[in-house]
């Protein structure tokens, strides 16, 4: 109900409106204000009888513009046992029998979803931490908000970096799971989002880390051969994954900033050690120097699982950090007096 001047009551008056009619009515005299108006709000009415699915929603998506027919073609759903079966599936063959070039690619489009709204999901879940080290539950309405964001760019961008290799017609026989794998990764790193293998392989439909990685460097190469140029892969830092690495670990806030803190300082100098592995050996430092300290034994393996760094790879990345932790680790985290009651690398 609203306000509108009646010219029978010569006074604004409370007006009724009729969806079903369009009409809009004087609440006091009756008088039809307007007739067959347009209700321009959206229309939640469900056509599909014979569907379960209770979605209200009857617009189709975007255009794709890396399909052929821009995405805007209809497909017919398999039948789920309610009314109208027959029709369903008779029509689902139908469909079937004719030549869909683009069926793979949609196919392959809805993979790349899936593996990032996964890891969009366990990247909630982990880095809801408060200041204080507490979760902040995985709902947390900025973080979520900024994770949808981040996996609809990283989802367009792995589809585009699969379209180009698919154009090449030269992944045939090759592992489809690894390559959309691989896919999501590069654009990770394009997008300057990098994650690890690991991290990728965990959403990946049972791809191997090995597997990745050789679809990682096919895809690379010829897309360099198909442009010319080498494809641009982004830069990583240590720091893109602390965060992460410390929230897998549980590790106070307290902490992840000056393993942060520290990880920045350790670039000024020439380890050279992966990313990584720098992130995985500060950790390592921090960690001993925590107010919560935790045990040596086993400190290694319980890092190495959280960060995908092997044990033997941390000993060695903090034996190459070890001369310089006076320099690298804050001062208002760790005296001169802790530094020096650091196990010996």
């Amino acid at each position: 109900m609203g306000d509108a001047f009646c010219s029978d009551c010569k006074r604004y008056t409370e007006v009724v409106s009729d969806h079903s009619a369009g009409d809009t009515v004087c609440s006091e005299c009756g008088l039809v204000l307007e007739s067959h108006s347009i209700d321009e709000t959206s229309e939640w009415r469900i056509f599909a009888n014979e569907s379960g699915d209770n979605d209200p929603v009857r617009v189709g998506g975007p255009t794709n513009p890396l399909l052929t027919d821009g995405g805007l073609s209809t497909v017919i759903a398999k039948p789920n046992g309610a009314s109208g079966d027959f029709l369903s599936s008779s029509l689902g063959r139908w469909q079937n029998r004719g030549s869909n070039p683009d069926r793979g690619l949609i196919m392959a489009f809805k993979t790349i979803a899936t593996m990032s709204d996964r890891l969009m999901k366990l990247e909630v879940e982990v880095e809801g931490y408060s200041s204080d080290g507490r979760p902040m539950g995985k709902f947390h309405l900025a973080s979520v908000e900024r994770k949808l964001s981040l996996v609809a760019t990283i989802k367009d961008r792995a589809n585009e970096i699969y379209k180009k290799v698919e154009d090449q017609k030269s992944s045939r026989g090759r592992n489809q799971d690894a390559l959309l794998a691989a896919c999501l990764y590069i654009a990770c790193r394009q997008e300057d989002k990098p994650r690890t293998v690991k991290e990728i392989c965990s959403v990946a439909n049972g791809a191997t880390k090995k597997e990745i990685g050789r679809a990682k460097e096919y895809i690379v190469k010829h897309l360099g051969l198909e442009t010319g140029q080498s494809v641009e892969m982004g830069t990583i830092h240590a720091g893109d994954f602390m965060r992460r690495f410390c929230s897998n670990l549980g590790m106070s806030n307290h902490a992840v900033k000056a393993a942060t803190e520290a990880v920045k300082t350790s670039e000024q100098f020439d380890i050279r050690r992966s990313p990584i592995s720098i992130a995985a050996a500060v950790i390592y430092i921090i960690t001993q120097l925590s107010d919560d300290k935790k045990p040596l034994r086993g400190l290694d393996a319980d890092i190495s699982v959280a960060t995908g760094v092997a044990e033997g790879t941390i000993r060695n990345s903090y034996k190459d950090l070890y001369p310089h932790v006076s320099k690298i680790i804050p001062s208002w985290y760790a005296s001169e007096e802790d530094l020096k009651n650091l196990c010996s690398p």
